[in-house]
């Protein structure tokens, strides 16, 4: 495997709910670094992306969008920042901050590869436009944007677009779609495993699929990991947490899985909130999860 570079994003405009600015410093204090360097990775902390101010409403003049330029702005030095990491011969792993990152790290990631395959662990599918937004939060809309659907100005970052297919995507643990999401899903064709799939059918058979699925069309993967995609039990300090989730040994499983696959060529960790956390659990449960997908193995 590959040294890897460690970027944090303490990006905490893409939703509304303030503390997920601190989830990078909140892993690193859960020793993401000391367990990766146990596990004999040359680790490059890169520190922290620079994060512009909140916009107030009356500066918003891209309809629902919130804090459009700021988060746009961090986007844009991220995806230079993730470039360089790759060009260098690097892993990036990056820390977030809110899951509207996810735009600027596959920005910087996707150049590098004819056909990215992403790998999207989360409770939501994060397809949502400016039009089907119920929110107008950002950290709902970046796969969306990286498929080139949206604002300009997501779609845009690194000068290019899009990013990624719907048919070299795989959405892992989903159980809250917005009404708008579902049609794009459906019409685009994505392939799901939401919750009940992964019921039925079982972590084991759900990751020997996906990973069969993107070896055959892509030349890389992306895993964009959102806490959320965890059961709150497990995850407590998320954002938008959503019972009925996917549970922490299934988790170290896909990770597992993952990691004996060797096809992660980058990833992202998000959406840790520390300020609506048990003591740092989620935090650690990241951590624990990156040392899985790292090939940390108990024997």
């Amino acid at each position: 495997m590959k040294p890897i570079s460690i970027i944090g994003v303490p990006m905490d405009l893409g939703q509304t709910r303030r503390g997920v600015d601190m989830g990078p410093s909140a892993i690193r204090y859960a020793g993401v670094i000391e367990r990766l360097e146990r596990l004999h990775y040359d680790i490059e902390d890169l520190g922290d992306i620079p994060i512009g101010k909140a916009e107030r409403l009356h500066e918003q003049d891209d309809g629902q969008l919130r804090n459009l330029k700021a988060v746009a702005e961090a986007n844009e030095k991220l995806a230079t920042a993730v470039d360089e990491v790759v060009k260098r011969g690097r892993f990036p792993l990056v820390l977030g901050g809110d899951h509207s990152i996810a735009i600027g790290t596959l920005a910087g990631v996707a150049k590098h590869y004819e056909r990215l395959g992403v790998i999207w662990y989360d409770a939501h599918g994060d397809v949502n436009t400016e039009e089907t937004s119920p929110s107008g939060n950002i950290h709902g809309m970046p796969l969306a944007a990286s498929l080139g659907f949206g604002h300009p100005a997501l779609t845009g970052i690194g000068g290019y677009s899009p990013k990624i297919k719907p048919e070299h995507v795989v959405l892992i643990g989903v159980r809250s779609l917005d009404e708008g999401e579902k049609k794009f899903i459906r019409e685009k064709g994505i392939k799901i495993y939401t919750m009940h799939e992964v019921d039925r059918l079982g972590m084991t058979r759900v990751m020997e699929e996906t990973i069969a699925y993107l070896k055959e069309r892509t030349d890389g993967v992306h895993l964009s990991l959102d806490l959320d995609g965890l059961d709150p039990s497990d995850a407590p300090g998320v954002g938008t947490p959503v019972i009925g989730g996917l549970t922490y040994r299934e988790s170290h499983l896909a990770m597992e899985m993952l990691a004996e696959a060797q096809i992660a060529t980058s990833a992202e960790f998000v959406e840790v909130n520390p300020i609506l956390d048990e003591r740092n659990k989620t935090a650690s449960v990241a951590v624990a999860l990156m040392g899985s997908l790292f090939g940390e193995k108990l024997i």
